[in-house]
């Protein structure tokens, strides 16, 4: 069955005593490392979390990327950790992504940052194991973790939480009722809000900029009205297809769509419509499709675009 976490529905209620309950461990767990009696892990490398206080896509990843590119162009050694949500190794070993690296073994969000952003993505389910791992072996300069706000064992120089524009936090329920992972009010304690996708007081706005279609298969870029008035199919295995399938359909694309979970397994089958229309899917989709692409597949292409009020701060923070 699945949940509608933006409203607040009969099975909604039915579900708050469960999220009472995770309200107080999270609470209780976040005391813990606030005391001390729980141990967080500090670094002389600068690490910058960027997380969010809600499940489902809020864009996070696509800005972890705008942030490693943004050190880059500074001439600094960036380096990534994750978790590898929904990897099937359970080694407490780090594992670094390359280019043999498979997503069932790192995860779809590694192995998207690693193909886009070409820098070195260490992934461990302890993430100040990552941490270490990623300053011994790699000597970075800097370190962003895609996730892990909640991870308070890692220490962390800056905290980015990043918000969905539209949905922001979806029935104002802890999990499992709603979408919240801890309170409102850690936003609070936070050093900068992104407002992905709209303005909000005291949150710095981005936006996911498409910027061209690349086929799976040959590599081949179009531009993007090159769908113009076609119907494909749009494929998503995201936190939120339905803003996915919205952009596409902004871009002239007359759209059959296909939602799947959010980290979703592709396999060929998955793929085989009934129609030859071209199929197009999200990059974080993509890299799970690799092995079995053919050229009716494409990736929409994007990039977020950060302001330099915010980069500004950023940098003076750090």
């Amino acid at each position: 069955m699945i949940i509608d976490l933006n409203t607040k529905g009969f099975v909604n209620y039915l579900l708050l005593p469960f999220s009472a309950i995770f309200y107080l461990l999270s609470l209780v767990r976040k005391q813990l490392y606030h005391t001390g009696l729980l141990t967080a892990h500090n670094f002389d490398t600068p690490v910058v979390v960027v997380g969010n206080i809600t499940v489902g896509g809020t864009g996070k990843t696509p800005i972890a990327i705008a942030l490693v590119e943004h050190f880059k162009q500074q001439g600094k050694k960036v380096g990534v950790v994750s978790r590898g949500y929904g990897r099937k190794l359970r080694s407490p070993a780090s594992q670094l992504v390359d280019k043999n690296s498979k997503v069932d073994e790192v995860g779809d969000e590694p192995m998207l940052i690693y193909w886009q952003a070409k820098v070195a993505v260490m992934v461990n389910k302890n993430r100040a194991q990552a941490v270490r791992d990623l300053i011994t072996q790699h000597k970075v300069d800097i370190i962003i973790s895609d996730d892990g706000l909640q991870h308070y064992a890692m220490g962390r120089s800056v905290e980015i939480a990043v918000i969905d524009g539209k949905r922001r936090f979806g029935n104002g329920f802890f999990l499992p009722a709603g979408p919240l992972r801890e309170s409102i009010t850690k936003l609070n304690s936070v050093d900068f809000v992104i407002n992905n996708g709209a303005q909000h007081s005291g949150e710095f706005s981005s936006k996911l900029t498409p910027k061209t279609f690349i086929n799976l298969s040959t590599g081949a870029t179009q531009a993007l009205d090159f769908f113009n008035n076609q119907t494909c199919y749009g494929v998503a295995g995201i936190g939120h297809p339905q803003r996915f399938f919205d952009t596409l359909s902004e871009l002239g694309v007359t759209v059959k769509p296909h939602a799947f979970a959010d980290h979703y397994a592709f396999t060929q089958e998955d793929l085989n419509f009934t129609e030859d229309y071209p199929i197009i899917m999200s990059a974080k989709d993509c890299v799970k499709c690799r092995q079995f692409a053919t050229q009716q597949m494409w990736y929409l292409h994007s990039e977020v675009n950060l302001s330099d009020d915010f980069l500004t701060k950023l940098d003076a923070k750090l």
